[in-house]
């Protein structure tokens, strides 16, 4: 779907900074983000209280106007504003939820509360399924070349933007995309076989 012409004037609007621009676009896309916030936390088996909400929708808002709304100026308008707003919501997410678990520790939890003591056989079981599921993976990464698999290590396992994948494997951004899915191809057929 291509640009609509409400978010182009809205997009437009943004970037020239016209008075309650900021305000109408945080309205129009806020559902949006805390829909991917719910998503992208309840696909890692966290549970989020209010208070992560807000603090992980304004990460999300934060990157969109940091270095003056760079993240709407690279916009190309070849898609939705909403589908590309929820790609650079879930990668804003995805990193805010692996820093967050790097520092706490976290596994299957609210971001601010470790469970009681009753669900200590939830938590093994849980934690035995993504050990089994960590040493899946990392057996179908075996079958990718070097740079495949350090690709899909980065994006998948560390939550990576392309920029930053880019910069760490030393292959062009735009080269990203089709690494990943030939990658995926290559593991899907490897883990049907």
């Amino acid at each position: 779907m291509a640009l609509s012409e409400i978010d182009r004037k809205l997009l437009n609007r943004c970037l020239e900074r016209k008075p309650n621009s900021w305000e109408d676009f945080v309205n129009r896309f806020l559902g949006l983000v805390v829909h991917v916030i719910h998503h992208t936390a309840r696909s890692r088996s966290i549970r989020t209280t209010p208070t992560d909400l807000e603090d992980l929708a304004s990460e999300v808002f934060l990157a969109i106007i940091e270095d003056d709304y760079a993240v709407l100026r690279r916009f190309r308008g070849e898609s939705s504003l909403e589908t590309y707003l929820t790609v650079v919501a879930r990668r804003v997410v995805v990193r805010e939820l692996l820093k967050r678990r790097a520092v706490t520790g976290l596994r299957g939890e609210s971001l601010d509360a470790r469970p009681s003591a009753g669900h200590s056989q939830i938590e093994q079981s849980a934690a035995e399924e993504r050990v089994s599921n960590r040493e899946e993976i990392e057996r179908l990464l075996e079958l990718l070349n070097e740079p495949e698999a350090e690709v899909v290590r980065l994006f998948h396992l560390e939550g990576k933007s392309y920029q930053e994948i880019s910069s760490a494997v030393g292959i062009p951004e735009n080269s990203i995309g089709p690494t990943l899915s030939r990658a995926r191809a290559k593991m899907r057929r490897a883990a049907q076989a």
